[in-house]
Order: structure tokens, then sequence, then C-alpha cells
């Protein structure tokens, strides 16, 4: 009996110290919006547990409506630990409430492009680390364009003039998506920003005046506005309320239609449905002058570290940020997420004609803010979404829509 008690007690020992020797596992949430390549963000947390043993990262999708979830979560003390957040107003935002890591000393942002820290700093501090260039624009099937001798329009009235082509051999100019409201918001925001220039107003002066109560959306050609708003809906695929942003891309990629509104995001998820498909990438012609129509781009989104965390959790998730910059992250990034990381040194032209033409457009024109990034975040989500929504859909007028931003705005900053 004794030698039987020996022997448990011996075993005992054994598990105790194998148990003690064990690594400990940490998981780590993620959040992300950007829905586009699930599978290829998959693949790049799948290589961070790989070089990290012992660290799982759970990821969470949130592709429609995830600021309102984020904002409860915060609000509660329950951020998770790593979040994909859009720059400029929503950074600002969140760090001025405390809720996210100082990541100014952090080696990450030594590897990014200066003028893209704008998009995360927040009283001379950075926030996040800047994670994608994007460019909204034209995505144009050039084939179809070919085929039937369509003049790629760099001017207003020659895209009506190519609308109207299309309408006549009975493909849809534009594969719509009025089921979401995000597209549109872009949209809205897109014509907007460019009217400003017309007036002679820088968008970051207009977002101040706004802020300080001084200005109205209604400040630009508002008949201008909603008549391109208007034009937009009239050429888009007779289905387009019930398109969401999947119909929009498979419409586009089986040549149902000759183009579509859209941010680079979605020619990978298009390219996939239709391997052979050649596009190109234009500016929304908002003017008959061809040298003021420029492609909205900027830092599209940011990684974040939560300040709500452990410090354990802190500190594995600032590594997983300075990660995504080394060597194999910024490949993977590039290949597997298929977006324009803001980095030093970076060759995207191995991602396509497309990017290669972002590239061109701005080298040669220059660009167009995000001024949608530095909106209250409110005005964007709610206001300027939903109203293009409901203009497009005949629920709204355009007094409506410039009203409930207006008051929108007012209302957030009075907070």
């Amino acid at each position: 009996m004794k030698k039987i008690m020996t022997t448990i007690a011996a075993l005992a020992l054994g598990a105790a110290v194998f148990t003690g020797c064990a690594k400990k596992s940490t998981k780590l949430e993620l959040y992300y919006y950007k829905q586009e390549n699930q599978e290829g963000l998959k693949k790049i947390v799948k290589a961070f547990e790989q070089a990290n043993p012992g660290v799982t990262v759970d990821m969470i999708i949130l592709p429609n409506d995830g600021d309102a979830a984020m904002s409860a979560r915060a609000a509660s003390g329950t951020l998770p630990d790593i979040l994909q957040m859009q720059g400029y107003a929503r950074v600002r935002e969140y760090a001025s409430k405390g809720y996210l890591e100082d990541l100014s000393n952090e080696e990450a942002l030594t590897k990014v492009t200066p003028s893209t820290l704008k998009s995360v700093t927040y009283q001379g501090k950075q926030y996040g680390i800047p994670m994608d260039l994007a460019g909204i624009g034209i995505i144009y099937n050039k084939a179809l364009f070919t085929k039937y001798g369509v003049k790629v329009p760099e001017t207003y009235k020659e895209l009506q003039e190519a609308c109207a082509k299309f309408q006549n051999a009975g493909i849809a100019p534009f594969a719509g998506l009025l089921k979401e409201n995000w597209s549109v918001g872009h949209f809205i925001t897109l014509v907007h920003t460019a009217l400003l220039s017309e007036k002679k107003i820088e968008p970051e002066q207009f977002v101040a005046d706004m802020n300080e109560g001084k200005s109205s959306y209604g400040v630009v050609d508002t008949a201008k506005l909603f008549n391109i708003l208007t034009f937009y809906k009239d050429n888009m695929n007779k289905n387009a309320a019930e398109t969401d942003g999947t119909g929009q891309q498979q419409i586009f990629a089986k040549g149902e239609a000759a183009m579509m509104v859209q941010g680079l995001w979605a020619y990978g998820p298009a390219k996939e449905i239709n391997p052979e498909l050649d596009a190109g990438f234009i500016p929304f012609p908002v003017f008959n002058d061809a040298s003021k129509n420029k492609l909205l781009a900027d830092v599209d989104s940011t990684f974040v570290v939560s300040s709500q965390s452990s410090n354990e959790k802190k500190a594995l998730a600032k590594k997983f940020v300075n990660w995504l910059t080394s060597e194999e992250g910024r490949k993977l990034w590039l290949n597997e997420y298929k977006l324009v990381p803001p980095f030093k040194n970076m060759d995207a032209s191995a991602l396509g004609g497309p990017f290669a033409d972002l590239s061109k457009s701005t080298d040669e024109k220059g660009s167009y803010p995000w001024a949608f990034s530095w909106y209250p975040s409110d005005v964007f989500e709610n206001a300027c979404k939903n109203g293009a929504q409901a203009y497009m859909m005949g629920k709204a007028n355009s007094s409506d829509v410039i009203n409930k931003i207006d008051e929108t705005w007012k209302a957030s900053v009075n907070k």
C-alpha cells in the first residue's frame, strides 16, 4: 500500500511539473470590418500565431454597423485587444476618450510613409498604424469599353455619353449597390468633396467650419450634387435596390455592367469571380474640366490597440501590429490581403492594372482626401450613408438630406 501511494505521489508530482512547464496560452480578440478578403486576413493571423506559439487570435467580423457595436463595448470597458479602424475622425474620437494605447514609440511607425501619420495622430501622438492606401473611383471593364467602342470618360459629359452607349447596347452602365448604405455614403461624400474645390473651399477648412457651426453641408452647389446622384442611380442595374456588395461585384465581374463606383478593395473579389477580368481605374468625373477630376485617395484602415486590455494582452497586441510591418507581415499583407500598404519602399505592381492606375492618376493629378474620415463618426455613419440611400430610394429629398447632415453634425460636436 505504501508503495502504491508513493507511486501515485510521484505521478502527481510529475503531472504538476509537466503542467508547470507547459506554455501559457493567451487569447487575443481582433475586430475587423473590411470583409473583402477575409480569407487573406485569416492567413495573416495564422502566420502570426505560428510565429508566436501560445498566442491565439479570435477574429470578429462586423462589416456593417460595427462602429455602434464597438462604441458599446468601449463604454462597457470590453473593447477587443486589436481593432481595425478607419483613420482620422474615428482614431481621434477613441484616442480623445482614452480608449487607445499610445503607439508613438513603436517600431512599426518608422516603416510607414510619414505623410500617412496624420491619419492616426491626436494631440501630437500616434494611436494607430496606417495599414492601407485606397482610392475610390470608377472600376471599369476594359473589354466592354473596347467591344462597344466607348471612350473611357475623362469628363462628366463623356461619362454621360458612355452611359448612353451602354444603355443602347443593353448593358447596365453601373453595377449598383443600394441594399446597403455604405457605398452611396462614400459616393455622396466623393461628389461633395470635389464640389468644395469649385467653391475654393479646402476640405479641412470645411470640416473646421462645420465643427464651429459656421457652415452647412449645402455650401456646395447642391443642385449639381443631387443631379449627379440621380444620374448615377438612373444608370445602375435595374435591381440595384436589392443588390448588396457581393452582388455588385458579381454583376460587374460577369460583364453585366460596364463599371462600378467602388474602392479598389472590390477589385480582388471581382477578379476571383472572373480571373479573366481586365479592369482599369479612373476618377468619377464630376466636372467637364478633366484636370479637376481626381480620385478620392487616402489612408483607409488602421490597426489600433485597446487601452482597456490587460498589460499582457496590450504587449501582445503591440507585438502583432509591429509584426504586420515586418518583412513577412508586409509580404502577406500585399499578397494575401491584396491592399496597398503605406510602407516605405513597397512595390504594389503585382496587384494588377487598377492599382497602377491609382498610382499614375495620383502622381499626375493629385487626389481628393477622404474628407468623410474627418467628419464626426455619427455624421458619416448615419446622416451621410442613410441620407444618400434614402435619396436614391426616393424616400427623402435633397433638402431632407442636407438638413439631417447639418443637424447631426451640430448634435455631434455639442455632445
